[in-house]
């Protein structure tokens, strides 16, 4: 398997999981700014969105979303338990967890990325932002986990996420159970080998 990744984006999330099951794999680093990965492919060629993640399977297949990626690689090695058997309901739990981290609190940040967004859409967006980390700070106070009691492919997406509020002149400050999380994932297995990997602070 191949994993196309830009350091500290969302790819960050199956990176860790890949790792977590102790999968056979490569990655590929891609420039955001000018899609070539490190090989000097157009990665538009190989998904033409230009976004990552995308896992190359070794059959030749392509996936190239990250909930989807994460489920799979879940799957790769059911006994790791990254998330519930398919077909029951614990993982259906699981992916409306998985979904409301891809479609709320990554999508909330978004704005605070682009070069082109004017002040009040990064405004909102901001709102936005601290209303979901309010709410996630309130939910894990007294948790370890994302879903359920061990660490499942949630918890590789959201620590992924938790990584952005400080790129974006938010920080995880006034969230003291979002601090203890975060730090609490890094010595989960898998976490810091992947971080190590795309050589982050």
């Amino acid at each position: 398997m191949l994993l196309y990744y830009a350091p500290g984006l969302c790819s960050l999330a199956p990176h860790i999981a890949l790792r977590r099951i102790g999968a056979a794999f490569d990655i590929e680093k891609v420039d955001m700014p000018t899609r070539r990965t490190e090989h000097g492919a157009d990665f538009r060629s190989i998904k033409p969105s230009g976004k990552i993640p995308a896992l190359l399977l070794d059959s030749g297949e392509l996936l190239t979303e990250t909930i989807a990626i994460l489920l799979y690689v879940a799957d790769l090695a059911p006994r790791a338990g990254l998330a519930p058997p398919a077909g029951t309901i614990a993982r259906y739990t699981l992916t409306d967890s998985l979904s409301f981290i891809a479609s709320e609190l990554h999508k909330s940040f978004v704005p605070l990325f682009s070069k082109t967004a004017g002040p009040e859409i990064r405004a909102e967006a901001k709102r936005d932002v601290m209303h979901h980390l309010q709410a996630l700070d309130l939910e894990l106070t007294d948790k370890d986990y994302c879903f359920g009691d061990a660490f499942t492919v949630a918890d590789a997406y959201l620590y992924c996420i938790l990584g952005w509020p400080s790129r974006v002149e938010i920080g995880l400050a006034g969230f003291p159970a979002l601090t203890r999380y975060r730090a609490r994932m890094e010595e989960e297995p898998g976490v810091l080998e992947a971080v190590r990997a795309e050589s982050l602070k």
